[in-house]
């Protein structure tokens, strides 16, 4: 029955072919498979007795399986419930916290049988009145997504809808969760315009206008987030009636209740914002803004488009996804400070998506909401430090994006509510003076009076934001009037806060298919004219041309025309920063023909790279100038590794079409060129050389590997040993790239390391991933390392957390013939009985040269005791042991111990036969601690196989060749005697001995 049991277990989630079972379903089963094995066969009475039997020792295992029964099979569901509700012994409570966990986390992946049977079990649970069940309702309802109109979705929120109205008098007990389904209604009224859902808007209308009205009071604490959702439906008759009660009539809905700004001055709780997100699209937004590195993020957030942004009706759940950036993702200083994608490029990537004037009108309104009533003693500086840097961060390379932020900032003061005009101005009065003293910005002049801005929208911000302006004379802050502001494009006219469709303005940012760049990248027909205008007039024509064809004839020909007027360094970077980031990522073959290569070099970079090879100093500096000031902006970040690719296909071409065998080696490399270009950008030569590789390895691994030969010979000082440059290239190598790179070390062409300072590279690897020290050995092989410049690492390998390492090593050794200095540092290795690394060397080095090792293992023991009594040698103390240090007694006695049993085991105890060997154990043993006698009894009874009298001989022996204590003739009674009986006397002899030497 049991197999039977297993083989019939229903599916709880939806699995594809390649998806194993989890470890939630594996529980789910065996849960149930359990459940089955009580109650199969048995009559009704039978199993009752069984469960109650069994409910002690295994509640939750039950409580499981039959809570997979009731979402799995609904024909038993009935049955199955009531049994639960009766052996249950903790209310439920386990069901629930198990329920509300499967929702959260497995919800999308329910059967539709599953879906269905726990919309019945919420149900049941109600009619109960079990206690938790509004948790579960609340994590269900984050499902009911806004900006979706599928019939999944529907289902559910008509579904819940139905539930709440049927137990309306149940909903009611619970204030929070009334809070919710007002909040979570009113927010899918919004999409729910279309007339194949009227029917089920009216119905979500009268029920939530209800609500409202019946418990004001508990509405109240939604905050100024219920204003902004009711102003979305404000159109509606109901809401329309609401609206009027509620500025007009206050005291009507509740007598406490005077003024719409109670609400506007109450932040909205983060529960209420990260409600809006479902738990999937929130676990991939904290993913976003907590893992994924500035520049690395296109791929995710192309994913994320597809997934949740693709469709007409997905417009509007932009809102809800910056409220919750915004409201709910607070980021830690250490995030703050480290290369993490921040808050406001994302925000600033929804922003420039949104493809719905009236979505996107609603999305600048949920960036700029806690900025019209902010007070610094209620509210957070996180809440408004994304609006700010979204405008600055965009003003450099793409001043539209801050253009029509600023323009709706200004027109929200006297727009919002007339009526409140003077309070929403000093709300975001109040923000900007936060944003100064906690230095968000240091200052707001470059911001709110930048050239990049057309001239009226440069009046409108200094007449708004006066006292945040030096002055009003007309010409901004810096009073400065730039050259073509008139040709700049106007903003459109004004924006109202809150309209449908039929009259929303059309100002608002342009269709954008470009929706993965950061910073933030705009649709060319909006730059182009941004870019252009900021020229002067003589090379507007040129800077069209080059936008239109992007090729090296119109980029000769624009630097060419730049003289007299100069344009502005920032300009020209803006400009060729546009150019260089739609241009094809640099990419080539694993053995590229020159006619490929060429074809490469056709494109704007390249171009400007011959004015630093061929061009005159003025044309050079421009070029330099521009490439610094992209540097600065980090706007593109792939002229280092592009510049050395075109440096190297110089010297390739040059050498090909040098025919003279003699000039040809006189070719060189034009290192001077990448030198000029690293000084002018004031960064060092190596460290630029691993970001330029750093940069090329995330465009083309081909390109990495091909550059290689050619930089570690022209830049051997810089590149040779360097860890970062290192780490990078042995990251992106597969085996065939492997492979090329040894060959070229075996021919002689490629020399990566040398001697000096190899130990710390060396130690640094360790930490790298496997795949990634296995090229490392495999290059410092091909590259003939000594055996010597590896010695400083063996004793701080562990055979665990370094095991790449140690097997390189211990290859390594297999070639090398027996040493001191190598014996020496390999027993200065912690003694652990799991770390076979000395015993394996030196029982492979016993097979070719046993005598040699048994020389060195009785010199090493030997050294180890100095001649003086056992009780009485000197301690070093608290003074430190240098890092060269010999192997301590113990550690040698150690690995010799497991020498030992490894010898015993083969049965060939020929080593510690050797005379030299019983030397040094028998000296060992009359040197050292009762302790390490009694711990290395076994290693120590090889020393005494003839007893006695051999036992003296061999001390004689030793006398005569090692400078032994005298005083170590008496037995070891005997001198543990004299030392317990006579401490003073000993002293005095050990001063005696001293004195004689």
């Amino acid at each position: 029955m049991m197999e039977q049991a297993k083989v019939n277990i229903p599916k709880l989630f939806v699995c594809t072919v390649i998806e194993n079972k989890d470890e939630i379903e594996e529980r789910y089963e065996r849960a149930y498979t359990f459940l089955q094995s009580l109650v199969a066969d048995c009559s009704e009475k039978e199993a009752h007795d069984a469960l109650n039997n069994a409910v002690c020792k295994n509640h939750e295992d039950i409580s499981l399986g039959m809570l997979l029964s009731i979402l799995t099979e609904p024909h038993n569901a009935t049955k199955c419930y009531r049994d639960l509700t009766l052996i249950t012994r903790d209310g439920l409570t386990c069901v629930l916290n198990n329920l509300s966990n499967l929702i959260l986390e497995r919800y999308l992946r329910f059967h539709d049988t599953t879906r269905n049977q726990l919309l019945w079990l919420i149900k049941e649970m109600m009619r109960n009145s079990v206690t938790g069940v509004d948790n579960v309702c609340w994590n269900l309802m984050r499902y009911a997504s806004g900006g979706d109109i599928t019939p999944k979705n529907i289902y559910l929120v008509e579904s819940l809808l139905d539930i709440y109205i049927e137990n309306k008098a149940w909903l009611e007990k619970f204030p929070v969760l009334i809070c919710m389904v007002v909040y979570t209604y009113l927010r899918l009224i919004e999409d729910h315009n279309v007339p194949h859902l009227m029917t089920l808007r009216q119905k979500e209308v009268n029920f939530v206008i209800t609500l409202i009205r019946e418990h004001f009071t508990d509405v109240l604490s939604l905050g100024r987030d219920l204003v902004r959702l009711l102003q979305n439906v404000a159109r509606i008759p109901e809401f329309h009636q609401l609206w009027q009660d509620i500025l007009t009539n206050p005291r009507s809905l509740c007598p406490n209740f005077t003024s719409v700004l109670q609400i506007l001055n109450t932040r909205t709780s983060r529960r209420y914002l990260q409600s809006r997100i479902t738990p999937d699209m929130e676990r991939k937004l904290v993913f976003l803004t907590s893992q994924v590195r500035f520049g690395h993020h296109k791929k995710y957030q192309e994913w994320f488009q597809r997934q949740y942004l693709a469709t007409p009706e997905s417009q509007s759940l932009r809102s809800d996804m910056i409220r919750f950036i915004v409201g709910v993702i607070h980021p830690t200083n250490e995030l703050l400070c480290s290369d993490i994608i921040p808050r406001w490029a994302v925000i600033g990537w929804l922003l420039t998506t949104c493809t719905s004037n009236v979505a996107a009108s609603n999305a600048k309104l949920a960036l700029f909401y806690d900025w019209l009533f902010y007070d610094p003693d209620k509210d957070n500086i996180m809440n408004i430090e994304p609006a700010i840097l979204v405008m600055h961060h965009s003003m450099r390379s793409h001043p539209a994006v801050t253009a029509t932020l600023l323009d709706f900032l200004c027109r929200i003061i006297p727009n919002y509510y007339p009526p409140f005009s003077d309070k929403v101005r000093q709300g975001i009065f109040n923000s900007l003076q936060q944003i100064i003293e906690k230095r968000v910005l240091p200052n707001l002049q470059p911001l709110f009076d930048s050239p990049k801005l057309d001239r009226e929208l440069r009046t409108t911000v200094r007449e708004t934001f006066k006292e945040f302006c030096s002055n009003s004379n007309g010409e901004g802050c810096s009073g400065v009037r730039e050259e073509g502001l008139d040709d700049l494009p106007k903003m459109g006219p004004d924006e109202p806060a809150f309209s449908d469709d039929e009259d929303e303005p059309h100002n608002n940012l342009p269709e954008d298919t470009d929706d993965d760049d950061i910073p933030l990248s705009e649709v060319r027909a909006r730059e182009r004219p941004e870019l252009a205008a900021a020229l002067p007039l003589l090379l507007r024509p040129f800077a069209e041309t080059l936008l239109d064809d992007r090729s090296t004839t119109a980029t000769k020909a624009f630097i060419n025309a730049c003289g007299s007027p100069m344009p502005t360094v920032s300009a020209l970077a803006d400009l060729f920063a546009a150019i260089l980031q739609e241009a094809p990522p640099v990419k080539i073959t694993s053995n590229p023909t020159p006619t490929e290569l060429e074809a490469v070099l056709d494109s704007p970079i390249f171009a400007m790279f011959t004015y630093l090879t061929e061009g005159t100093e003025a044309k050079r500096k421009i070029v330099l100038d521009i490439f610094k000031e992209i540097h600065v902006q980090s706007s593109f970040q792939n002229v280092g590794f592009c510049l050395l690719f075109y440096l190297k296909v110089c010297y390739e071409r040059d050498r090909k079409t040098e025919r003279d065998a003699g000039r040809k080696k006189n070719v060189k490399f034009k290192v001077d060129v990448y030198k000029n270009y690293c000084n002018h950008l004031e960064t060092k030569l190596a460290d630029n050389l691993a970001y330029d590789f750093e940069k090329c390895q995330e465009t083309d691994a081909n390109l990495l590997v091909w550059l290689i030969p050619d930089i570690y010979r022209e830049f051997k000082d810089q590149a040779q040993n360097h860890i970062k440059l290192l780490n990078v290239i042995v990251s992106t190598l597969d085996a065939v790239q492997l492979q090329r790179l040894v060959c070229l070390t075996l021919q002689g062409t490629l020399m990566m390391f040398k001697s000096d300072d190899i130990t710390t590279m060396l130690s640094t690897s360790l930490g790298w991933e496997t795949f990634e020290q296995y090229c490392l050995w495999q290059l410092l092989t091909a590259h003939d390392i000594s055996v010597e410049d590896v010695l400083p690492i063996i004793p701080k390998l562990s055979y665990k957390g370094h095991a790449e390492a140690v097997t390189s090593v211990l290859l390594m050794l297999k070639q090398e013939r027996p040493t001191a200095d190598v014996l020496r540092q390999m027993f200065c290795r912690t003694v652990d009985d799991d770390d076979t690394f000395v015993v394996s060397t030196i029982m492979y080095w016993c097979q070719d040269f046993e005598d040699k090792v048994g020389d060195l293992l009785s010199v090493l023991l030997s050294t180890r005791y100095p001649g003086t009594s056992p009780n009485k040698r000197k301690r070093p103390g608290k003074q430190s042991i240098p890092p060269n240090a010999p192997p301590s007694a113990e550690q040698v006695l150690g690995h010799l111990e497991q020498i030992r049993v490894r010898c015993v085991e083969q049965n060939d105890m020929s080593i510690f036969k050797m005379e030299c060997m019983q030397k040094a154990l028998q000296q060992s043993q009359s040197n050292s601690s009762d302790s390490l006698r009694r711990q290395y009894s076994q290693l120590f009874s090889l020393a005494w196989e003839d007893e006695l009298p051999i036992s003296r001989r061999a001390r004689k022996l030793i006398s005569n060749s090692l400078p032994l204590n005298q005083n170590l003739h008496s037995s070891n009674e005997d001198s543990e005697e004299e030392e317990i009986v006579k401490p003073k006397q000993a002293k005095r002899r050990k001063k005696a001995i001293s004195d004689s030497e």
